[in-house]
């Protein structure tokens, strides 16, 4: 057991009552033990709004002045799974009581439930003992709630996050339309989404039927309504020709060209989004004092450092930049048992999102940045043990956060020289 974990064990003394709450949508159950992990009292199920909250705070005060107890209750912790949005409210409601809320790994819940009655039997009320007698255990851990600047960075991300998905959602029905209806218009316009000129076509006259019924003066005509320039007769022919020979179905055209202009309104819509939380995102970012520091990495963009900070909060809360890289899910575990010894991979026990971010970082940077464009073909080519491409960016994004942990706790901006130690240079330069 490590040194982390003896410390928690030694937070719980015989004055300490731990309350175990699994956290759902309407209705909350809690369970109470003391240090041994017996329960203290009945269970005890509240709703998730201010007079449930109010009705749990005064159970816990119930508890701590039972005279029955074997010791006075001098400290009370209270852990729950901080999954999903549910538990952020009623931690926060604690904690501002002055209750100490720490976090279980829901991971952990599922495995420890059937320690107690042999069962895979799954209920609310189950889990809430479950998760006491782990906190009971020293398995629990600080949650970070951000605040201030770092959650408005971490709502920013989040919401970016989603309106990409959306946005890559919406290009795919449109794709499934054209597709049907006018596949050959991907060999006149490449990237139609991108081109002003073929958006005004598909606002327009987006089927080969219409577009012939068109002809080649009015598509001219049309795309001009979109484009300063000429868009040009070539395009004009190969387009009127595509759909002279095009394959796609005749039917339904009208409800298809109803679809497609909502699309196309979706997605307009999703661009200017984007525009505007990338906007917000480069305030925020400035509002952390960090901005100049990050950004002095070459490779490093506005949209990834906001990202970064908003997934990791403040990263000199952190004692070291292993820690973010463990926070992150990158902490390296295997499978092994008598002789047999599997290969090494990331334990992905982290946050998804911030994994993203590094790697986005990572195939930017070796695109972009010597440094890591040096270090990443030395982990492919190197003669022992050289890396898969996936793998090397993986190390590339630990050492992007050791470069931007030093940056920010010395207060420096990015100086190549000073990137690898001289042990890493020697093998660079041997290599």
């Amino acid at each position: 057991m490590g040194n982390k974990e003896n410390r928690r064990l030694d937070e719980i003394t015989a004055g300490t009552l731990i309350v175990g709450i699994d956290v759902a949508k309407a209705l909350q159950w809690a369970r109470f033990v003391d240090d041994r992990g017996r329960e203290i009292g009945k269970a005890v199920n509240f709703r998730n709004d201010r007079q449930g909250f109010e009705t749990i705070v005064a159970e816990i005060r119930l508890r701590c002045n039972n005279k029955l107890l074997r010791q006075p209750i001098t400290q009370v912790i209270i852990g729950m799974e901080p999954t999903g949005h549910y538990w952020k409210t009623l931690a926060n409601y604690l904690i501002h009581r002055g209750l100490r809320v720490v976090g279980v790994n829901p991971f952990h819940t599922k495995k420890a439930k059937e320690l107690d009655d042999n069962s895979p039997t799954k209920s609310d009320k189950k889990d809430a003992l479950t998760i006491a007698r782990l906190v009971k255990d020293g398995r629990f851990f600080d949650p970070y709630l951000p605040q201030d600047v770092y959650a408005e960075l971490r709502g920013l991300s989040n919401a970016r996050v989603s309106i990409i998905k959306r946005g890559n959602a919406v290009k795919n029905n449109i794709t499934a339309i054209l597709d049907e209806y006018f596949p050959e218009l991907w060999t006149v316009f490449k990237k139609p989404l991108k081109s002003k000129a073929a958006r005004q076509i598909l606002r327009a006259n987006p089927f080969p039927s219409m577009i012939l019924a068109l002809g080649e003066i009015g598509v001219l005509t049309e795309m001009k309504k979109a484009v300063k320039r000429s868009p040009g007769v070539k395009r004009v022919l190969r387009l009127m020709e595509a759909a002279r020979q095009s394959v796609g179905v005749p039917y339904g055209q009208q409800a298809a060209k109803l679809r497609l202009d909502w699309l196309l309104d979706e997605l307009e819509q999703n661009e200017r989004q984007l525009t505007q939380v990338e906007a917000v995102m480069r305030e925020m970012l400035e509002a952390t004092g960090y901005a100049d520091k990050m950004l002095s990495i070459k490779g490093i963009g506005v949209v990834t450092a906001a990202s970064f900070l908003g997934e990791v909060g403040d990263p000199l809360r952190f004692q070291n930049a292993r820690q973010i890289a463990n926070y992150a899910g990158y902490n390296l575990v295997e499978d092994s048992s008598g002789k047999n010894k599997s290969g090494t991979c990331i334990s992905k026990r982290g946050r998804a999102q911030l994994r993203s971010t590094l790697y986005l970082m990572a195939y930017t940077m070796v695109g972009k940045n010597p440094e890591m464009k040096q270090l990443y073909r030395y982990l492919l080519t190197r003669k022992v043990n050289p890396l898969k491409k996936k793998q090397a960016l993986v190390v590339v994004s630990k050492k992007i956060i050791t470069v931007i942990f030093n940056l920010l706790k010395k207060q420096q901006t990015y100086l190549p020289e000073l990137v690898f130690g001289a042990a890493r240079q020697e093998m660079l330069l041997a290599a």
